[in-house]
């Protein structure tokens, strides 16, 4: 498969991917169009190994946990934000649910969003996020621990508000 067959073909779940990661797709663009220009660089390497896209998006999550890619976190704008915006007009009140967990998941650290990511986004098992990761998956339980834990309070505090 040449570099553009692997662009035009899976392009698409690396953004998706990258979104994921980032809670904000300019930022996810910026990701993977930064990873993109180095795996084309390599492309013969990448091609003849067995799975190039799992080695792609290894780079794409090692981009998001850059400490170079730190300074451009951003957390999403709430609705009350976007709302003064828009004029107080919210076209879209059926997705707040899906916002409001966006928003939670932004506002984890890195390494414990990118544990969430890769098991419940991704479908990885806790070992496999581990060899990802490079830590052990004791690490990784205790990431998704903390941080499931950590989405629970926000969701009931977020409820209470409501």
């Amino acid at each position: 498969m040449t570099f553009e067959e692997f662009v035009v073909a899976r392009l698409g779940a690396l953004l998706r991917y990258a979104t994921a990661l980032t809670c904000d797709p300019h930022q996810a663009d910026d990701i993977v169009g930064e990873v993109m220009v180095r795996a084309n660089g390599r492309w013969r390497r990448i091609a003849a190994m067995e799975q190039p896209e799992a080695y792609v998006k290894r780079m794409v999550l090692n981009e998001f946990l850059s400490v170079r890619r730190r300074w451009a976190r951003v957390v999403p704008m709430s609705h009350e934000q976007l709302d003064d915006r828009a004029g107080g007009v919210d076209p879209y009140p059926e997705h707040h649910d899906r916002d409001d967990l966006i928003r939670r998941v932004a506002t984890l650290p890195p390494r414990q969003r990118a544990v969430i990511v890769l098991r419940y986004f991704e479908g990885h098992t806790h070992d496999e996020i581990a060899d990802l990761l490079g830590c052990r998956a004791s690490t990784v339980r205790a990431h998704a621990s903390t941080a499931l834990a950590r989405l629970r309070v926000e969701a009931t505090t977020v409820g209470e508000i409501r």
